[in-house]
């Protein structure tokens, strides 16, 4: 009798922990790379996204989304963590910043830590499947030096590397090291991995190639739960480069291959699907309808399978296009995001909160019921209140952005945005020449990308005010009218909180360490805004440098840059582990 008992309570507790377990469903994180709201038509563009439009027609349609950050790294590391990127604690920043005695400057200079605190290994410890397609960019030899040793380690492709058989090889090599890199950060599964942005000579976006691996995970991973972090390269780089790619489709992440996986609509075909619908198929449409497409294969395999019903698809690129490395919401942090679960979200939802993608693993992780580790820092918070009617009681009032030495706090109707150099900073600052101010003022040191903001007048404006109402594209800087103090004064405090929380020091805000208090580059802001500046093209106009008595501008000294920093970083490491034995030694 007592076997048959325990047969019986051993049965009970195998079927109890299988409908647990069936409860629990896929997620499939399809993350792109960067998309406007007005890029999608759902979100009103005029475009030609049929897959997207289906997803918002039937799930969930976010009209607040929010990166964190507005450039990959740190934005792409928010996502795998649901951590601000300034939180982060890799050798990578730690070596870029100082210790948490410095201002945080959050860029291109984050990694996933060697803990493991991340998405795919503790979804992956909860009993998920958990794989990863597509672009990483989230690197780094400080945190595993021993992938960079030996003839399995990683091979630097030099940028004018001649296409062949051996530099397809070594393009190889790499994607192969990258599947043993993300299984070391606990994925468990990883195939079809770009590094980071596309490499010449094979700088062609192949979705396909992406597209193929992520169709072979689901396939083998059916009977779930499954998690699974998709990331095209798509929409990268100018309009152009998206059409452009469609006429090389045997290069990949892999160098070159012998044939395209037949998973999507024939490349000729969508182009003569978008001439139909009426649109330019040589249009920035053929990239916007590509990653579509792409979305398309998997929510029919999904289908095919029969599980798409309990798999929450998110649709969600990682910052916008316009106003890239920028803290300003139109083009820069504020995304399209779409989610679609048939079991969990009514279909036809629109959510208006505010939202960003720190909540995504937090999320996950309550879906998946994944227990984190306590020393797992989370900073965002679960939607799962959202899934039913699109808004929930208590929500956020307010979302907190980073970016270099940017800070935002944005409500509903608001954005304030507080610009705070470190003391080196204003160091360069005061030092640079006309021509050089714009880099040495742009929030991550950088020309490109660093100064795609400065088309709006307030850019370089140690403080900013906008009406997201009345200004929705944030051309209008209100910071310095006494009519608004009172709203300037709120919005602060509200930052004053959120940068507590971080611990960091922050201008003003949060003395100490290397932060510097604003007004001490006010000649420099004059000068910079009557600058023209045109991507990496800087003219300093012949009336300005007569006034400056400027007579032969010196060319960026980018070296001279680089070792600066490497100097400044190596002394910040020097004084973080003096600092750090001392207090040990206490």
């Amino acid at each position: 009798m007592k076997t048959l008992i325990s047969i019986s309570i051993f049965f009970l507790s195998a079927m109890v922990a299988t409908v647990a377990q069936a409860e629990r469903p896929n997620i499939i994180m399809f993350l792109i790379d960067d998309q406007n709201p007005s890029s999608v038509a759902a979100f009103g563009g005029d475009t030609y996204t049929p897959n997207l439009d289906r997803m918002a027609e039937e799930g969930m349609k976010f009209t607040r989304a929010y990166a964190s950050s507005s450039v990959c790294t740190p934005s792409r590391y928010s996502f795998l963590t649901g951590r601000f990127a300034g939180n982060s604690h890799s050798e990578l920043y730690l070596d870029a910043v100082g210790g948490k005695e410095n201002q945080g400057l959050p860029n291109f200079n984050v990694a996933l830590e060697r803990d493991n605190m991340n998405v795919g290994n503790v979804l992956r410890e909860a009993g998920y499947t958990t794989g990863f397609v597509g672009k990483f960019h989230l690197g780094s030899k400080l945190d595993f030096p021993e992938f960079y040793k030996g003839k399995d380690g990683w091979i630097n492709i030099p940028r004018d590397a001649k296409p062949g058989p051996k530099t397809s090889a070594q393009f190889q090599h790499n994607e192969r090291w990258m599947r043993r890199y993300l299984k070391t950060l606990g994925f468990s599964w990883a195939k079809n991995v770009y590094p980071e942005n596309l490499h010449s000579p094979y700088s062609m976006h192949n979705p396909e190639w992406t597209t193929v691996a992520a169709l072979e995970f689901i396939e083998e991973n059916k009977d779930g739960p499954f998690y699974l972090h998709l990331c095209s390269t798509l929409l990268h780089g100018p309009d152009r480069s998206w059409r452009n790619s469609m006429d090389y489709p045997l290069v990949t992440g892999e160098g070159e291959v012998e044939s395209l996986p037949e998973v999507m609509t024939p490349r000729d075909e969508l182009l003569k699907t978008i001439a139909e619908k009426g649109f330019d198929p040589d249009s920035q449409v053929a990239g916007e309808a590509w990653i579509d497409d792409s979305l398309g294969a998997i929510l029919r395999k999904l289908k095919e399978l029969e599980i798409d019903d309990n798999t929450l698809v998110i649709f969600a690129p990682d910052h916008g296009r316009d106003g890239k490395a920028s803290v300003f919401s139109h083009g820069g942090c504020q995304v399209p995001m779409i989610m679609r679960w048939p079991k969990g979200i009514a279909a036809g939802q629109v959510c208006e909160e505010l939202v960003q993608n720190i909540d995504l693993v937090p999320t996950f992780f309550e879906l998946g019921k994944a227990e984190k580790p306590e020393a797992y820092r989370v900073d965002g918070q679960s939607l799962t209140p959202l899934f039913e009617y699109g808004k929930a009681k208590d929500w956020r009032n307010h979302l907190y952005l980073e970016m270099g030495a940017a800070r935002a706090t944005v409500t509903k109707d608001w954005s304030y945005i507080a610009v705070r150099h470190t003391k080196e900073q204003i160091a360069a600052i005061k030092k640079a020449s006309p021509q050089n101010l714009p880099k040495a003022m742009s929030y991550i040191g950088r020309l490109g990308i660093g100064i795609r903001g400065a088309d709006r007048p307030g850019f370089f404006d140690e403080d900013q005010l906008y009406n997201l109402k009345s200004d929705p594209k944030e051309m209008k800087n209100l910071a310095y009218e006494k009519a608004h103090a009172n709203r300037i004064e709120e919005m602060r405090d509200l930052m004053q909180h959120d940068l507590e929380v971080i611990g960091r020091p922050f201008g003003e805000f949060i003395p100490g360490g290397n932060a510097a208090e604003p007004g001490q580059i006010d000649k420099q802001i004059e000068i910079v805004k009557q600058i023209e500046i045109q991507g990496k093209k800087i003219n300093v106009p012949a009336a300005l440098r007569k006034n400056l008595g400027v007579t032969d501008e010196p060319v960026p000294d980018d070296k001279a840059d680089k070792k600066a920093t490497r100097e400044a970083r190596r002394k910040a490491r020097i004084e973080a582990k003096s600092k750090k034995k001392n207090e040990s030694g206490k």
